[in-house]
């Protein structure tokens, strides 16, 4: 089971209906022009349509999947006292002073661009359950990051930039 929000689940479904009703009416008919053109065996634009459709397929039950597993959540049982899905968190890396802001997403959600990290990532696996104060050592490629957590809060709301100071 795959919690996330009600805006993810709903953009997943658009993404889906998507695929579903303007993507793989357009590659058939690619596939059935380039049919048309005769012999199959040396037709270049068939099978590149035909590797396009199978890519379409895959994305279509990769995504219809998702939605069959996932739950959206009840944002009046989240509290802010401590690091969950949907927590806006602002921390310190004590290594270096500087402050960010992340939202901790679904791993469908996560988007760094948005100030998304995947709930699933080492930082996310980190915070979570910790509270306002607690400090945390993160294991990252990069090495061990010391991040102090300042300040939780709920949010519901679409989209965050990924704030730095």
């Amino acid at each position: 089971m795959e919690y996330m929000s009600q805006e993810g689940y709903d953009k997943l479904v658009a993404e889906l209906r998507h695929l579903e009703l303007v993507e793989l009416p357009r590659v058939k008919q690619e596939i059935a022009e380039a049919r048309d053109k005769g012999d199959l065996s040396e037709n270049f634009e068939y099978h590149a349509a035909k590797r396009e459709q199978g890519r379409l397929l895959g994305r279509i039950r990769f995504k219809q999947r998702v939605l069959e597993f996932a739950r959206v959540i009840d944002t009046s049982r989240l509290h802010d006292d401590s690091v969950g899905l949907l927590s806006k968190v602002e921390m310190t890396n004590l290594a270096n002073g500087s402050k960010m802001t992340y939202k901790i997403a679904s791993p469908h959600e996560a988007n760094l661009r948005e100030g998304k990290i995947s709930i699933k990532s080492p930082i996310g696996q980190a915070l979570l359950n910790k509270r306002v104060g607690d400090v945390v050592e993160v294991q990252v490629p990069a090495g061990v990051l010391k991040l102090r957590i300042e300040n939780i809060t709920l949010d519901t709301s679409g989209s965050t930039e990924p704030e730095e100071v």
